[in-house]
């Protein structure tokens, strides 16, 4: 199972009652947290879950509101007795932003490793997940992330009892190894059935609609998108600043279809989401107005 929550959902600056935009995932005993502005580790303590299994942080761009939280983050790790490494995922420059940090928190007790993202789009295997960035459209380079976790094919005794396969090469074949045996080579898809359908998360904030979105958010589990403004005039604002409306989330989840959209990433003047969900849900009807500590759990479909 995968557990989310979002930890915050404000844009620009915490409010006395919302953080700003900070979201984190969990499974099998690791943490990805993406984003971390100001606040961030106060949200995850107030949320209860712990910082020692976050193994990997993911940076969507470089605005304060969205990395500020990142050196206390570190410290409050290294505090925790971690000494795993933690790779840190962001745009180019991300190396000059870690660098900078490093002055704040000298020594930490554990290596900080940096990738920067190539190109419009990149995937990385992260334990048992995919994430890919993906380009979207902000006033500085930004990225999106796909988190999926795709689910192999069930084992399948009798194929492999009738391949004469021994029993000890069962687990190394279900867990994908391939194995030369007796001048035969083993291979997984000598076992294992289809591929089963796995789950898939798309989160993205600080962008006007893209078909990057759109592509990505096709059959997902859970989009988390960003609803900066709600308002019936904000259409220009939204334009000018390189942001989206609530409106405008919609109308991509209606085409993408996910089973599920959180908004997020409100504007301090979005005193209250709820107001504006009408004219959302009139588009998408499973459109949720996220609030902090909004948490999930997906799990895999029986068969």
């Amino acid at each position: 199972m995968l557990d989310i929550s979002l930890l915050g959902t404000g844009g620009m600056m915490p409010l006395p009652r919302r953080w700003v935009t900070s979201c984190i995932m969990r499974y099998n005993g690791a943490s990805v947290l993406i984003d971390c502005g100001e606040g961030t580790q106060v949200a995850l303590r107030e949320k209860g879950w712990s910082f020692k299994p976050v193994n990997t942080i993911l940076i969507t761009h470089f605005h304060a509101d969205h990395i500020a939280g990142l050196p206390g983050f570190l410290l409050t790790m290294g505090n925790a007795d971690r000494t795993d490494p933690v790779t840190v995922i962001g745009p180019k420059g991300m190396g000059r932003i870690l660098n900078a940090v490093r002055v704040i928190a000298p020594e930490l007790p554990f290596e900080l490793k940096c990738v920067e993202i190539e190109g419009n789009e990149q995937t990385f295997a992260i334990d048992d997940m995919n994430v890919t960035a993906f380009r979207v459209n902000h006033n500085i380079t930004c990225y999106g992330y796909e988190i999926a976790i795709r689910r192999k094919g069930r084992f399948d005794v009798d194929r492999a009892r009738a391949e004469g396969i021994p029993i000890r090469f069962w687990n190394p074949l279900q867990k994908g190894q391939t194995i030369e045996y007796e001048g035969r080579t083993l291979t997984p898809e000598m076992v294992l059935g289809s591929a089963r359908k796995g789950l898939k998360v798309v989160y993205t904030t600080d962008t006007r609609p893209t078909r990057s979105i759109r592509e990505h958010a096709e059959g997902a589990d859970l989009l988390i998108c960003e609803g900066m403004y709600g308002e019936p005039d904000s259409d220009v604002k939204a334009r000018t600043h390189r942001h989206m409306t609530m409106q405008e989330a919609a109308e991509i989840a209606r085409q993408a279809q996910p089973k599920e959209m959180w908004l997020t990433h409100y504007s301090p003047s979005l005193v209250k989401p709820e107001l504006f969900m009408d004219s959302v849900r009139s588009v998408f009807p499973r459109a949720i107005a996220a609030k902090d500590g909004q948490e999930m759990t997906l799990l895999f479909e029986e068969e």
